[in-house]
């Protein structure tokens, strides 16, 4: 028997459940850019008002991280993550008969926002927390991953549907892939390894989960309460914050626009998200394997720095050749979200793998705030300047100051472990 177990470990099908789940809503997540310029011409909305609505939902798609990673606990993965595919879903097929900006927000801004949130990257954290001891740094990277292999797969069929078909048949199609995750979830996704006599990937002893113990909304606040006192959730939020700014608020939304302004189709635009998507896919993946044999925060120090050089160099490459969007997408690409393995490593460390969680959760939510600002301040530029060059070049600068942040966590790092030794 414990042959069978070295060969197959149940915990591959729940990262392998997880990785489709997070695909699927990161894929629905980036819709906003394809709609972008379809509801412009259709509805007459500015660039601005359709951005004010994609940032709600960026926010929202953090801000409900925290309370996602307790309900988590609180009730399992398989009930929670069903009940989010489920409102996604109906969200989706309501979306084709809006005819104003406010149902919009209410579906894309809110529900549309509130039910990703439930299978952002606190899922995939939560995961790995509570199946894995060993390799956590590659199932984070890998789950962390597919949100870029969402863009891969989703942005271009999408784009294609909705340039041959319409955007309302794109729509429909994406309530299709949410119902085949929710069956295939509803049949296989388990809670915890010892709902099928495992123990967690990297031990033998089989333990049943620790129970929730708390209050669903009060404990994610005390947990920042707690997290606030640490000056690494500081520094490892404020990177994220310009991390988002930098990633899904600024290229996930306005890229496509970006590209129509410069004269290509959307179709080709989705396709060089979805180039950024193939060497991410790549990208995430091995940051996290990085993460578990190198210096976390030297890797951040890396990542945003080249991230930035990428940001500056994106306004030459829309007005060169096709190649140099190309060569943009495939070194932005690469680290496009490989900040999160060694930025989530980084909270466990800190923090402990009970609070780490919800935790990571809050440090989601700065992300999400940045992307927030990202998405609905590049609109305004747009429409006030006539160009998203100055906001890529914002972004650049950012990403070079986030890149000094990450090095500043080592030092209070040290400074928690001597505490710890003089204990």
């Amino acid at each position: 028997m414990n042959q069978v177990k070295s060969k197959f470990y149940y915990g591959w099908i729940i990262v392998l459940l997880t990785f489709v789940t997070l695909l699927v809503s990161a894929g629905i997540r980036s819709m906003p850019s394809v709609l972008m310029i379809p509801f412009q011409d259709e509805f007459g909305w500015s660039r601005g008002e359709i951005s004010s609505v994609a940032s709600i939902g960026i926010l929202l798609y953090g801000l409900v991280g925290p309370f996602s990673a307790a309900l988590l606990l609180r009730f399992g993965i398989r009930k929670v993550v069903l009940i989010a595919l489920a409102v996604l879903a109906a969200s989706l097929a309501v979306t084709p008969f809006i005819t104003a900006l406010w149902q919009f927000d209410l579906l894309w801004g809110l529900v549309s926002g509130l039910a990703t949130g439930m299978m952002a990257n606190v899922l995939g954290v939560t995961v790995s927390n509570l199946w894995f001891v060993k390799r956590k740094g590659l199932v984070v990277g890998m789950l962390t991953a597919s949100a870029a292999a969402g863009q891969l797969l989703f942005l271009p069929l999408l784009a294609k549907m909705t340039s041959d078909y319409g955007w309302r048949s794109a729509m429909y199609t994406a309530v299709a892939g949410i119902v085949t995750v929710f069956v295939l979830v509803a049949i296989w996704m388990k809670n915890h390894p010892s709902d099928v006599g495992a123990a967690p990937y990297g031990t033998d002893e089989i333990v049943k989960p620790t129970p929730f113990r708390g209050n669903l909304f009060l404990s994610p606040i005390q947990n920042l309460g707690y997290a606030m006192k640490n000056k690494t959730f500081w520094l490892l939020a404020g990177t994220f914050f310009f991390c988002g700014f930098s990633t899904n608020g600024l290229i996930g939304t306005h890229l496509i626009a970006a590209c129509g302004d410069h004269g290509m189709v959307e179709v080709a635009a989705a396709g060089l998200l979805a180039m950024m998507g193939i060497f991410d896919l790549f990208g995430t993946t091995i940051s996290g394997w990085l993460s578990d044999r190198f210096d976390s925060r030297w890797l951040l120090f890396w990542y945003y720095g080249l991230r930035g050089l990428s940001l500056l160099f994106l306004p030459y490459a829309l007005d060169a050749t096709p190649a140099m969007l190309v060569i943009f997408s495939v070194f932005y690409g690469l680290d496009w979200i490989a900040t999160v393995p060694p930025t989530a490593k980084l909270a466990g460390e800190t923090f402990g793998k009970e609070k780490s969680g919800m935790i990571f959760g809050w440090i989601v939510v700065a992300h999400q705030i940045g992307a927030s600002t990202a998405a609905y301040g590049a609109g305004v530029m747009r429409d006030w300047l006539g160009s998203y060059t100055q906001a890529f070049v914002i972004a650049g600068f950012t990403c070079f100051f986030a890149s000094l942040m990450a090095i500043r966590v080592k030092r209070h790092l040290a400074e928690r472990k001597d505490m710890t030794l003089q204990a």
